[in-house]
């Protein structure tokens, strides 16, 4: 029986396009969840996992496969489409699952013959055996999963082509952001993986590199720490000899022997969601988490810093309480706090989110034409109407915003500050030149996007 995996491509999201910059290499990570899949498939199917965003397979020239299964974003959705169309209309059964199918059920189910909701390591063995018995069902609901006995991903199918790996150790989100969908697919029970089986599976990886893609790392409970801790030890008796990095809350840099633990351990970068400069856009947002104990942004970001990890931030324009010049203001805020790399998003309203019920009942859904304005779905999209920002208004915040932290003289201030304090300036040096060689890449796709809209297609 022959399987094949298979993570869409979207041809608008510019990071995807490697050849076209070298260094974007470094922002394409493995889709861990076939990789999963994978692990979890009896040994009497060939498994084959295809990732279209690193090559665009031939599919004609490939052997017809018993069995296509397909994970999706959003904004991969129209993709998913064609290859399962493709796939279908040589008779072969298509499986499709991931958090787009479990938001837009009934818009996937029209165009695959089975949707697996949820987690899917559960139901997965199941749907296999459906499907080699030509019985296969229209739904599973996978659920929640049951992390504690996973088999280790099959990373030896995808062995070439990536700058890093790629390895999950919790599921879950207690906080429930209202433009954030993880809770409502991976619930907000902070769950974790026994952390000998993390260990093994880090050894398992070739990468020097790799990218753990929880949700939050650490967590935000004492206990949630305490296990952070664990792992950190675990992985540092190992000597894995990997540079890491996460996504992490800013409570991460409140502890000292969690910070010196994950330094040891390999980490060399986290991502922390700042997402506004103010308050009251927090609140907006609903993560209080980060305005509480009065805290310190700056002071927060130089207690990482000197454990020699980079930070890179993260931002959203387009709350209701962005006015004009929120773009430039985001940019100083975040060289205030000190961040070594930037990453601004549009808020986009995603199936699935609060912010997505609010928009939509209240007409705000702009691009609104499904399944065909998935695609734009990609965070790099203004796809909503905005309350203070008009479409030119709030591309030309995310264009200043970017011009303004990666402009030549800010990007040598950060390197040489890197530099003096012995701080990773190679790795900061090729990430803000990244962003900045993108600079160009996104003001084209900005035209044409505009255009697109304004012609209605």
């Amino acid at each position: 029986m022959r399987l094949y995996l298979i993570n869409p491509s979207n041809p608008l999201v510019s990071i995807v396009k490697i050849k076209k910059r070298v260094w974007n290499r470094y922002r394409v990570w493995k889709p861990l969840s076939l990789m999963v899949l994978a692990g979890l498939t009896p040994p009497e199917w060939e498994i084959s996992i295809i990732d279209e965003n690193i090559r665009a397979p031939h599919y004609p020239a490939m052997p017809k496969p018993d069995l296509v299964g397909i994970t999706a974003f959003t904004s991969q959705a129209n993709r998913a489409y064609e290859v399962s169309n493709y796939f279908r209309h040589l008779d072969v059964p298509v499986v499709m699952g991931g958090i787009h199918a479990t938001m837009c059920l009934k818009e996937v189910m029209e165009r695959v013959d089975s949707v697996v909701t949820g987690e899917a390591e559960g139901i997965w063995p199941q749907v296999l055996e459906d499907a080699r018995q030509g019985s296969l069902k229209r739904r599973y609901d996978g659920g929640l999963a049951d992390i504690d006995h996973l088999p280790a991903a099959r990373h030896d199918l995808l062995a070439g082509g990536y700058a890093c790996g790629a390895i999950q150790t919790t599921r879950g989100c207690p906080m429930n952001c209202s433009f954030c969908s993880v809770t409502a697919f991976n619930g907000a029970r902070y769950r974790h993986r026994p952390i000998p089986d993390v260990v093994r599976e880090f050894q398992s990886i070739r990468e020097k590199y790799v990218l753990v893609v929880d949700d939050n790392l650490i967590g935000t409970r004492p206990e949630h720490i305490t296990r952070a801790k664990d792992l950190f030890r675990g992985m540092a008796q190992a000597s894995l000899q990997k540079q890491w990095i996460a996504q992490v809350t800013i409570n991460f840099a409140d502890d000292e022997e969690l910070l010196a633990l994950a330094a040891k351990a390999g980490c060399s970068g986290v991502f922390i969601g700042f997402e506004t400069p103010t308050p009251e856009g927090l609140r907006e947002i609903g993560k209080k988490f980060n305005f509480q104990r009065d805290r310190n942004f700056r002071n927060s970001v130089r207690r990482i810093q000197r454990h020699n990890i980079l930070v890179a931030g993260s931002f959203i324009i387009g709350l209701d309480i962005d006015k004009p010049g929120v773009g430039k203001r985001i940019a100083q805020v975040a060289r205030e706090y000190g961040v070594d790399n930037l990453n601004t998003l549009f808020l986009t309203p995603l199936p699935g989110t609060r912010l997505w019920g609010r928009m939509k009942s209240e007409g705000r859904i702009a691009l609104d034409t499904f399944p065909e304005d998935w695609k734009y779905y990609t965070l790099t999209f203004p796809v909503a109407r905005y309350r203070h920002l008009p479409l030119d208004g709030i591309i030309e915040e995310m264009i200043s915003c970017d011009r303004d932290f990666y402009s030549i003289p800010h990007i040598l201030r950060r390197v040489w500050a890197n530099l003096w304090q012995r701080r990773r300036p190679l790795i900061n040096l090729v990430g803000n030149l990244s962003y900045r060689g993108n600079l160009g890449v996104n003001r084209k796709a900005y035209g044409a996007f505009k255009s697109s809209v304004r012609a209605g297609v």
